[in-house]
């Protein structure tokens, strides 16, 4: 008897688990999921019903699903939404009876929201809402929601900034508990020489250097030159310095000179950097410790500063505002003409800053002393200085040599340096953009930056060294895949015949170092600098020392700015633990360490993005009034439609090629273009004149007209 067929078996396949990750949408439609498996590019038409910032399951698509650029990513596209990352969206309500449209005000948000005009009939049409989502959209649905609360009316002064405001959920007042502790908070003085904590240095030449706008004033810097035949310790150089003003000098110690020629010995430089010893009037699980806690970082909008702590600490009792005494945490280095750190204590203080100096002021003083004019140097100063203009002076001249030095030893051992530029809307009284400025690196703020660098890299290196808890600041070192996407591109820029482009994409930091140096100077030095950067890892901060790469730095943390970033603030508060010693809340502050520091690296995160989009809103405003002008720029990034260009204000513009009558061809490994008729040829660093055709200023958007290609025509390497 034959036996029966076997039957299919109808026990049901283990599911195959799809790979997860959040979404990051991009305001062309676009979005990224970073999962397990890679990353996904995901084309605008593959994005079903997500919102940006939501967890989302994705599957790959076949290679014959082509949508968009991007050919060298992964393509996928969204099979279900596991985790909504938006209970309320921010946008502008329209009417259309019987409902109230509202448009999201970020432009990753592709999907409109219903409400019922019956359930807010107060709601204008053009206000600007909080909607709490009640349903998000499906293929039958869309999405729909309740108006929560209405912010603005599209065109009111600030009702623009108010949107990312709200959007990012960060918080604009204090509560009635927080202001009324830190009411009528006092330096005194007396009582902190009473404590037996504190060291007198009000008679130290310390001055604050801060950006023209500033407010709240964390850090002052102060400097002394000495040459010392003797141990290199502080204590011999103050010794030193003590001697010269007496006019005597002692066995083993040089006096303090101002002529090399006049004193034996070595060189070396007293570096004192002086920070708002904030930790003392913000106590441990108070009410406004609790706030600073939450939000973590103060956020710098185009219009407005939304402060970590309370106007009567940030601006007042806690900024070293000049001929006014102030707490602080000092921190005094001995350093030697190369740059290392020979000593350094670090204690309590009370300082009386003796001039609230700008980055600008500075700088010409710099150059004026540069040029051998002395004179020209103390006029500079002498409207902010006043009295100390010449002693500040000879002050900032030792400050820049310490720079140099300071800088040089970190370029040594493989530290980096990386060309930004920042623009700075200026608005008048109602908020219109009227100016833009950009903001670049300069001697003087290299001057403040290597100083805080020291601080901060001693401060990290006496709490590892006393093993003591704290929170550090550390950047990995970059992956080689990141590294390795860069190639291409420095390959057609030529840097290939100057730079070992194998030892860059193994992350050796002197190639990468070497890299950023070929750049300075040319025509794609900003563009390079950036492409870098996106290419390493985000410093964080975390519970554990575990070094800096992009500083060549074993031990860092951010110790300088507790007015305004709260893991400075618990810095200051360790620090204290290793002076003092433990007290009855120690136990709470290193249990909290931890997320304490995850939370502010979030927040980071948060006010970066905010900052940034209250500058970009304000920046496409300005371009909005030029329409119709042409302008020159660079191409900043390709794919398959088309070329984004960036303005030198920094604002980027899409132009597209589709209506050129002819096909592009993109080489996404070089991110480069090029037409398959004419052999035209578009690459990173192209520059181009381009025809404002229109801004979409709440979109942070704007849409160029190529007018002609600035310079040679361009070859595509092969």
């Amino acid at each position: 008897m034959s036996r029966s067929r076997t039957r299919k078996s109808s026990v049901r396949r283990t599911p195959r688990i799809l790979p997860q990750g959040v979404l990051k949408m991009s305001g062309a439609g676009y979005g990224f999921v970073q999962t397990s498996e890679g990353e996904f590019f995901i084309p605008a038409s593959k994005t079903a019903d997500a919102f940006d910032g939501d967890v989302v399951e994705v599957a790959r698509i076949h290679d014959g699903e082509r949508e968009g650029g991007f050919e060298d990513r992964l393509r996928g596209r969204v099979v279900r939404v596991v985790g909504r990352a938006h209970e309320t969206v921010v946008g502008r309500y329209e009417i259309a009876e019987p409902f109230g449209v509202v448009v999201p005000e970020d432009p990753r948000i592709k999907h409109d929201i219903f409400t019922l005009r019956s359930d807010a009939p107060h709601v204008k049409d053009g206000d600007i809402v909080r909607v709490r989502m009640t349903s998000f959209p499906s293929r039958r649905e869309p999405a729909q929601g309740v108006v929560e609360e209405v912010l603005g009316h599209e065109g009111q002064p600030g009702a623009d900034v108010e949107l990312i405001i709200a959007r990012h959920k960060l918080a604009t007042s204090f509560s009635a508990t927080s202001l009324a502790e830190v009411e009528g908070a006092a330096v005194d003085a007396d009582a902190a020489f009473n404590s037996g904590r504190y060291v007198d240095l009000r008679s130290e030449l310390a001055f604050t250097v801060d950006p023209d706008d500033a407010k709240d004033f964390d850090d002052a810097v102060s400097a002394a030159c000495v040459w010392l035949d003797g141990p290199a310790t502080l204590r011999s150089a103050h010794r030193a310095l003590a001697a010269k003003k007496e006019g005597s000098s002692e066995p083993g110690v040089a006096c303090a000179a101002d002529d090399a020629s006049s004193a034996a010995g070595a060189r070396f430089f007293i570096l004192g950097v002086h920070i708002a010893d904030v930790s003392h009037y913000v106590p441990w699980n108070s009410q406004v410790d609790f706030e600073a806690r939450e939000r973590a970082t103060s956020v710098y909008l185009v219009d407005r500063v939304l402060s970590m702590l309370p106007e009567a600490l940030s601006n007042d009792v806690c900024s070293l505002r000049p001929h006014e005494e102030r707490r602080a945490m000092s921190v005094e280095m001995l350093i030697d003409e190369k740059g290392f750190v020979r000593d350094a204590r670090i204690t309590p203080s009370v300082i009386k800053s003796k001039a609230r100096l700008t980055y600008g002021t500075v700088q010409v003083s710099i150059d004026a002393l540069q040029a051998g004019d002395f004179q020209a140097a103390v006029a500079a100063l002498r409207p902010m200085a006043g009295a100390f203009a010449e002693d500040i002076a000879q002050s900032i001249d030792v400050l820049h040599e310490i720079a140099q030095a300071l800088h040089a030893n970190r370029v040594r051992r493989g530290g980096m340096d990386f060309e930004s530029e920042e623009a700075k809307v200026r608005l008048n009284d109602e908020g219109v953009p009227v100016s833009v400025a950009i903001r670049r690196k300069t001697d003087a703020t290299a001057l403040v930056e290597e100083a805080m660098i020291a601080a901060n890299e001693a401060v990290a290196r006496y709490l590892r060294d006393a093993g003591i808890p704290s929170i550090f600041r550390v950047h990995e070192p970059p992956s080689s895949g990141d590294l390795a996407e860069l190639v291409p591109i420095l390959q057609e820029f030529g840097y290939d015949r100057h730079v070992s482009l194998a030892n860059f994409k193994a992350g050796d930091p002197f190639a990468i170092q070497q890299v950023l140096s070929f750049a300075r100077g040319r025509s794609e030095e900003f563009l390079v600098s950036s492409l870098v950067v996106r290419a390493m890892k985000r410093a964080v901060y975390v519970d554990s020392c575990e070094g800096h790469f992009g500083l060549a730095s074993t031990a860092y943390t951010h110790f300088t700015s507790p007015i305004r970033r709260y893991p400075d603030l618990m810095v200051h508060r360790m620090l204290k633990v290793a002076l003092f010693g433990r007290t009855g809340e120690t136990s709470g502050l290193e249990s909290a360490l931890a997320r304490i520091a995850d939370h502010a690296s979030t927040a980071e995160r948060t006010a970066e993005e905010a900052a940034r989009e209250s500058q970009e809103l304000k920046l496409f405003e300005l371009l909005e009034q030029r329409i119709g002008d042409e302008v020159d720029g660079m191409i900043s990034g390709v794919m398959a439609q088309g070329f984004f260009v960036r303005l030198a204000d920094t604002c980027e513009g899409f132009v597209s090629l589709r209506d050129t009558g002819e096909y592009f061809v993109l080489d996404a490994a070089r991110r480069v273009l090029f037409g398959s008729d004419s052999g035209v040829v578009y690459r990173l660093g192209t520059k181009v004149r381009v025809r404002i055709s229109s801004v979409y200023p709440y979109a942070r958007r704007a849409d160029f007209d190529l007018v002609r290609r600035i310079g040679p025509r361009l070859v595509a390497r092969k």
